[in-house]
This record gives C-alpha cells, structure tokens and sequence, in this order.
C-alpha cells in the first residue's frame, strides 16, 4: 500500500495565517485489510488561511461610527421570527416584541467579522409563575427591526 501524498498550496501573501489540520481516511477497501482494533492511518496536511481582511481601520471606525446611534435605541421586531433558546419560553415568536439594542457585533477588537445578525438586541418578556421579567437577547439584522420613536 502506497501512502497517499498531498501537494501543499504555497504560502499566502496576506497579513494573518492559521494552521489547518485535515484528516485523510483510506478507502473502505483498504479498512477491510486492517487487523481488529487498528486505527487507521491519518495524514495531517497544513494549509495556510487567511484571517484578516485587507481592510483599513479607517473603514472599520467609519463602521463603528454609523452603528454607535443605534445602540441603545428602542426597537420592534417586524419580521416573523421564533427563537428557541430561552428555557422559560421555548419555540418564542418575537415578532411585535420591543427590545433594546445592546450591541453592534460586525466589529470585534478593531477588526471587521463576518457576523450575519450583527446587532445584539435585549427582550424582556412576563412569565407566568415568575415575580420579574425574563430577559433574553436575541441577533437581529438590521431589515428585521425597525426603530421605535420615543415620545
């Protein structure tokens, strides 16, 4: 049986690197061949992966800034959503609930992730057999809410 080989990709010319480890498993019918209680063989193959962004931090306080009014801004949920995470109020439909935005996610440390529900929104909800409110936050797109005037 001949080792399998495995060409490694040449080093990225971005600013971050990370170490990848893939695991290769023979064919079912070299696993047939093995003695009982044997592993198999696993090759580990090191890849480079990018981890930042070619973005400057320019862009990314310019982010910062436009989402700073938001936070702290009373808001109604407009989509159908249900959330299942809160042990109190399983399989919840937030949809017309109000809620407060906590926290804009998209920027972490002073660097841009990906996060795709980027605003981190506090409920309050009544509970039948509880003296106080059970609060929970829930990830919202921005299309998802829309802004409460206060009056």
């Amino acid at each position: 049986m001949a080792p399998a080989t495995a060409s490694v990709a040449p080093p990225s010319t971005s600013t971050a690197s990370s170490v990848l480890l893939l695991r290769r498993f023979p064919s079912p019918s070299l696993a047939s061949g093995r003695r009982p209680g044997q592993q198999p063989r696993r090759a580990r193959l090191l890849l480079q992966v990018a981890l930042t962004s070619e973005v400057s931090s320019d862009d990314v306080a310019a982010e910062e800034a436009a989402a700073a009014p938001k936070i702290g801004r009373r808001v109604r949920v407009t989509a159908p959503l249900r959330v299942h995470h809160i042990v109190k109020a399983p399989d919840l439909d937030i949809q017309g609930m109000e809620g407060v935005v906590k926290q804009y996610v998209c920027v972490w440390k002073g660097k841009r992730i990906t996060a795709n529900l980027p605003f981190k929104v506090e409920f309050q909800i009544a509970v039948e057999g509880q003296s106080k409110p059970v609060r929970f936050f829930a990830h919202l797109r921005e299309d998802e809410f829309e802004f409460v005037d206060e009056e």
